[in-house]
């Protein structure tokens, strides 16, 4: 791979912004909930602070992202995704049937900018939270920012419509965002003509597989690499059922170079297929979720940062490398050598079936990486 043009991507999992996060920023919204227990956002702030400390209020717009700046100044990756998973709204407009709701005030949208994100992935199971007025709002405040949002729109095509981010290898790479029921996104969510909404795949069937990827194939170039960003699967739990994975294939199969899953809170098996990489769930990234227990083996406070280095001309991975951190005080920091350590046994025993495992890069300074068959 000596001499190889590489393109390295940052991918991450979940930032929800919204609730606790977005009350401690500069412009906390209006807090009120209506979820069965807690009816205030702050409330979540409490539960964080009675276990990691008091937050200072109001935090600086970088708080929520911590140390992840300084790693992501270090990579210097050609292109940025996150999947937001919040609302950015003043709306009041609650979501009929759901049970957890989150929103960002407009004015924090900068807290967002701080990570300075290529492609907002938006097809997920919050970003309706406030309704359609609430998701218009969302697009226009991230526009504004210059925040590429993808995978939602004010109409079908709009939310179908992959976003091309230039790399510094000449090509481009272009960002599919898609989302499905098993994450708890509604079908009635689904973009159509004249009616804002998500890019909603409706099951895991090849047809639908296909379907994106001749989306992809219309607009793809020469030189370009594609990204399927798909918001699917549970929260919790390792096992990667026979048809998610199918699924995925069937994407590579036709042309995808790398599949970005997410949905679970915490980290699920990463899989090379015929040298493209997939991530079945990267995990929560931002979040309130410090005072909540109830899954602690699954240890939801440790987040990763990855970042894949794809050759420019094929598309397969030439490297994962992925940087632990751990949420204290709703601010990412570094992961200690014991939790880097007990995320490689982790990862490790979930991708044992895929064949990949995770360890610590030598000399790597807390990075870890993927080793995995290639033949």
């Amino acid at each position: 791979m000596a001499g190889q043009a590489l393109v390295t991507l940052f991918l991450c999992g979940d930032v929800m912004s919204g609730r606790g996060v977005d009350q401690i920023l500069p412009h906390p919204g209006d807090p009120v909930l209506r979820e069965g227990y807690i009816r205030d956002a702050r409330d979540y702030v409490a539960l964080a602070e009675a276990v990691n400390g008091v937050i200072p209020q109001p935090v600086d717009y970088a708080w929520p992202w911590g140390a992840a700046l300084d790693v992501l100044d270090r990579f210097a990756p050609d292109v940025r995704v996150i999947d937001l998973e919040s609302s950015v709204t003043t709306s009041d407009e609650f979501a009929q049937g759901k049970a957890v709701t989150y929103r960002m005030h407009p004015d924090n949208v900068p807290c967002l900018a701080a990570a300075r994100p290529d492609v907002c992935a938006l097809a997920n199971n919050h970003v309706l939270d406030f309704g359609r007025r609430g998701l218009e709002e969302t697009l226009a405040a991230l526009n504004r920012a210059g925040l590429r949002p993808a995978g939602a729109g004010r109409n079908r095509d709009e939310a179908q419509r992959p976003v091309p981010v230039p790399t510094n290898a000449g090509g481009r790479v272009l960002v599919l965002s898609c989302g499905m029921a098993s994450a708890g996104i509604p079908s009635r969510w689904a973009a159509g003509e004249g009616r804002p909404g998500v890019d909603f795949v409706p099951d895991l069937s090849a047809r639908s597989a296909d379907a994106l990827v001749r989306r992809l194939r219309a607009v793809r170039e020469p030189g370009d690499l594609t990204v399927v960003s798909i918001h699917w699967g549970s929260n919790w739990g390792y096992g990667v059922s026979q048809s998610q994975s199918a699924f995925a294939h069937r994407l590579v199969d036709g042309g995808v170079d790398l599949v970005h899953g997410h949905s679970s809170h915490h980290p699920r098996p990463i899989q090379v297929y015929r040298g493209k990489l997939i991530l079945y769930g990267c995990g929560d990234l931002i979040d309130d979720y410090e005072g909540i227990s109830g899954y602690e083996r699954y240890r939801d406070d440790l987040r990763l940062l990855y970042f894949p280095a794809l050759e420019a001309e094929t598309g397969e991975l030439a490297a994962l490398r992925i940087v632990p951190m751990q949420a204290r005080q709703m601010r990412l920091h570094h992961a200690s050598a014991a939790d880097s350590g007990w995320l490689c046994e982790v990862l490790s025993r979930a991708g044992r079936a895929f064949g990949t495992q995770v360890e610590p890069e030598l000399g790597g300074g807390g990075t870890l990486t993927l080793r995995w068959s290639r033949h």
